[in-house]
């Protein structure tokens, strides 16, 4: 940064925190370029990004090439809820040279992803079907969660961040998506439309931003933050940034460092220091603000915006420092893309297997789990036949038994909301996406209120399915109830089902009394779904 345009900021930067560090490379010592070349395009709403790569042994890759163009495909979005003609034309002649450069480094698969900006504007479809026509590029229209996830993937590629509570945020152009992860498993997805371009075209942050235009522009931010900062599961020990907006902040305050060997990546900065610099900059006119050292001037007039964001979200987490990541999305979907590419077909035997390991990680008593998927799967063969049940969803149940408490991991109080959102997020070997949503909705309904209509993930179901999740909770609660003890007495099961009855006869191999008492407070899920009434008894 020039030192006439900010003495005062340059000497404020240099008492923060930071730490030296090497960015991991992604290509693996020794060995060679063995994969095929992959190209990821990420359209944002501030800039098209394109990143090419070779595929290298371990799952991992070493980029070829790069490329960025800022066409600001979300510019008056806000106000007219449509993409302007001239950012789609700029985005497509952007697409076009991209494609030419991927396909000079002969990569294929190509994937484009598009954000907020395209997801939300009411001619979105459109742009996706014209560049399809025009390009031959099939255009990934993602949701912020999915957003999230891959920026997750990246972040938890390059720290480690598995015995940890931590928490990115990802800050793009229209949105910026929360993520809180525990253990290295993602528990919350936020999404949020407070991208660096929509907050500085509705608060009017392009130029000189005064104090008062800065407090409107805060409590805007704020309003939007309080859905989330209510519940959050707990205080994150360290947030990752990703986005053009960390990787500008890293750059401007690298510009007044001295430290020898100071890297971009992983480096951390205090939020004092950041609303040091949000206010030295808020005080510049647009001119100025361009020929500050370390920001692009085609991020001057966003940058505000972007360091108000930050600032907000830190105060919202409870969090005093940000470590930058200079990765993010686009790292994510090659990991995902060559993930993709290893995928083989999984046996049932070996999703078992990996539901295991996963509810192990949590910290679950594995025994206990085991037990209550034994039950489940016994209730579920001598229920199906006399109730009628016209899909075969035991292996679902079973898998829903064994993990239906891993948001132990989280805390204890609201456990199985927790236990929904890890299991949506783990990304288990084997499962499609509706049926680990399946597996996800059971779990959560092993305790607390019963299936609503309003309830994530639920009402988006089918009737048909949402019948299936309440079945299946149904007897889910129950499993569990008849091993509350936590010592295996339950031997076996055995039920009678008459029009207005379910009998069910426990064979114990010592005392099961408590596990019977807990499970006959158990039985209002079941007897609601079906209709009858449940008497538990033990089989002499």
């Amino acid at each position: 940064m020039r030192t006439d345009d900010s003495t005062n900021l340059a000497s404020e930067l240099k008492n923060g925190m930071s730490e030296p560090l090497l960015e991991p490379s992604p290509q693996v010592n020794g060995e060679g370029e063995t994969g095929g070349r992959l190209a990821a395009i990420d359209i944002g709403s501030n800039s098209v990004r394109l990143v090419v790569a070779q595929v290298l042994p371990g799952g991992t890759y070493r980029v070829l090439d790069e490329e960025r163009e800022n066409t600001r495909l979300s510019y008056g979005l806000t106000a007219t809820g449509k993409l302007s003609d001239e950012s789609i034309d700029a985005t497509i002649t952007a697409l076009r040279n991209f494609l030419q450069i991927a396909g000079g480094q002969r990569a294929n698969p190509i994937r484009a992803i598009a954000t907020s900006a395209v997801r939300e504007a009411n001619n979105g479809a459109a742009f996706c079907a014209r560049v399809h026509e025009e390009l031959g590029l099939p255009i990934e229209v993602i949701s912020a969660r999915e957003e999230g996830r891959l920026a997750f993937m990246s972040v938890a590629r390059a720290f480690d961040v598995a015995q940890r509570e931590v928490a990115i945020a990802d800050i793009g152009g229209g949105s910026t998506e929360i993520v809180l992860a525990s253990s290295g498993l993602i528990d919350e997805v936020y999404p949020t439309k407070l991208g660096a371009v929509r907050v500085t075209e509705q608060c009017g942050l392009e130029d000189v931003s005064d104090a008062v235009r800065l407090e409107a522009a805060t409590q805007f931010i704020d309003r939007e933050l309080k859905l989330y900062c209510k519940k959050l599961p707990f205080t994150p020990d360290m947030l990752y940034g990703t986005g053009g907006t960390f990787t500008a902040l890293g750059g401007i305050m690298l510009a007044t460092e001295t430290v020898e060997k100071q890297t971009l990546w992983g480096y951390r900065v205090k939020r004092a220091r950041i609303n040091h610099l949000l206010q030295d900059l808020a005080s510049m006119t647009l001119e100025r603000r361009k020929k500050v050292t370390g920001l692009s001037p085609q991020r001057a007039d966003i940058i505000v915006g972007g360091l108000l964001v930050i600032d907000r979200v830190m105060r919202c987490l409870g969090v005093n420092v940000v470590q930058i990541h200079t990765r993010g999305v686009r790292d994510g979907m090659l990991l995902d893309m060559i993930q993709s590419s290893r995928s083989r077909s999984v046996t049932s035997a070996e999703k078992r297997v990996a539901v295991e390991k996963f509810a192990e990680n949590c910290g679950i008593d594995l025994e206990h789990s085991q037990q209550v998927a034994r039950i489940a799967s016994r209730l579920y063969e001598e229920l199906a036949g006399p109730l009628g049940f016209a899909t075969d969803d035991r292996e679902q149940l079973e898998m829903a038994a064994m993990l239906a408490n891993v948001g132990y991991l989280i805390n204890f109080d609201k456990h199985h909301k927790h236990s929904f959102h890890l299991i949506m997020n783990s990304e288990l070997p084997g499962f499609e996406r509706h049926e680990l949503q399946m597996v996800a909705l059971v779990a959560r309904y092993h305790r607390g209120s019963h299936p609503k209509n309003k309830h994530e993930g639920y009402r988006d179901l089918t009737a048909d399915d949402r019948q299936r999740v309440g079945r299946l909770a149904a007897i889910l609660r129950l499993a569990l109830a008849l091993d509350r003890t936590h010592q295996q007495q339950v031997d076996d099961i055995h039920c009678e089902v008459t029009p207005s009855q379910v009998v069910i006869e426990v064979a114990a191999k010592e005392n099961a009394d408590v596990d019977i008492w807990a499970a006959r407070r158990k039985v209002d899920l079941f007897e609601r779904v079906f209709r009858r009434q449940v008497i538990i008894a033990s089989r002499e």
